[in-house]
């Protein structure tokens, strides 16, 4: 019998594994988390030419599809999830199958939507392949697709029956993309835990040096995973203390829109991180130096920090009108007093901003 990895200890319904290795177990534990008579696998097809191979040699050869995608967010669409769950029915999948998401977020948001909602529901396990979809997409059950009107705004909440963490994984990765990763666990420091801020920030020069293969770099990613996960069990719905998670994204969101998803989600995320620290300041919330402290922090990870040259600032804060916290048609924002520390806002965790305001605060972005 197969002995699997030891699951982190997290307050979860569902197993998560994170260690060098994990992968090579995959199969095992769809067999133990989610036992069925097909496993679908749906990955794009960058990381399928990586990996697919390896993952499908862990399955039954007889009852295994691999469903591939081209890579990129443009994929993450209704018209993408209706060619994949056609596809399914055509491979004469029903409720005796799973679903693995091997991928980035953009493969584990389609593949989760598209285990929600075929057939009313499918176990899926969660294998992602970048250090963004490791820390953030894979863990806490938020599926969704993209529409033109904005991001993530058709989804439902479909836990993973198993996530499969390895970072071995990230080897593959090009820089910019591992990078890009950091923005989410950065962001875990500042709303969350000061002292992990600290860890990270230290270990950024081991990272420049040896990339992925940086010892200690599982236990920061694994550190980042139990910060979200004790998030998101805490509110599991997204009706309160879990848009902390949102801190950065609400203008990290309007800014991908307007530049039609043609950067990494993490070098968004950086730029609305600078911003949104910079409103904290401006309405009282956060002392003088916020800002400064994040965006340096963000540049020593080499992110970029500064609006994409061109952008036009009163369309992204148009489309921060759009952004699922909206409410009135006012834009509400998840920020921070200080490093490890948000604001309750009386228990709604987050508040509306001037659009006046945010003007300011992006205008200090302009290159």
């Amino acid at each position: 019998m197969t002995t699997l990895p030891t699951p982190l200890r997290l307050p979860l319904e569902y197993p998560v594994f994170c260690e060098a290795g994990a992968f090579a177990q995959v199969g095992a534990i769809v067999r133990q988390a989610a036992p069925s008579h097909r496993i679908a696998v749906i990955s794009d097809d960058t990381v399928a030419e990586h990996h697919g191979a390896a993952l499908l040699a862990q399955c039954p050869a007889e009852s295994t599809r691999l469903f591939s995608m081209p890579p990129g967010e443009r994929e993450k669409t209704r018209e993408r999830w209706a060619q994949l769950t056609d596809a399914l029915l055509a491979w004469g999948a029903g409720r005796d199958t799973a679903v693995v998401a091997l991928g980035g977020g953009v493969v584990g948001d389609l593949a989760g939507f598209v285990a929600a909602t075929f057939m009313r529901g499918l176990p899926v396990v969660q294998v992602p392949t970048t250090l963004l979809a490791m820390v953030d997409a894979s863990v806490g059950g938020k599926t969704a697709v993209d529409t033109p009107a904005g991001k993530n705004l058709v989804g439902a909440f479909h836990n993973p029956a198993a996530v499969v963490i390895d970072p071995a994984l990230l080897a593959t990765l090009p820089a910019d993309v591992l990078r890009s990763g950091l923005a989410e666990m950065l962001k875990h420091g500042v709303i969350a835990d000061a002292s992990y801020f600290d860890q990270l920030l230290q270990f950024l020069p081991e990272l420049a040096t040896h990339g992925a293969a940086a010892p200690g770099f599982a236990s920061l990613i694994a550190g980042s995973v139990r910060i979200k996960a004790e998030v998101v069990a805490e509110d599991t719905r997204e009706g309160g203390l879990r848009q902390i998670l949102n801190f950065g994204h609400t203008i990290a969101h309007a800014i991908e829109k307007v530049q039609r998803y043609a950067m990494l989600h993490g070098e968004a995320v950086a730029m609305g991180m600078v911003a949104e620290a910079r409103l904290a300041e401006q309405i009282g919330l956060a002392g003088a130096g916020l800002a400064t402290a994040v965006r340096g922090a963000l540049t020593r990870a080499g992110l970029p920090t500064a609006l994409p040259a061109g952008i036009s600032i009163d369309a992204v804060i148009a489309e921060t009108h759009g952004d699922k916290k909206a409410r009135g048609g006012a834009a509400r924002y998840a920020l921070p007093r200080g490093i490890g520390e948000m604001e309750a806002a009386e228990g709604r965790w987050s508040v509306p901003v001037p659009d006046e305001i945010v003007h300011a605060a992006l205008l200090e972005q302009v290159p």
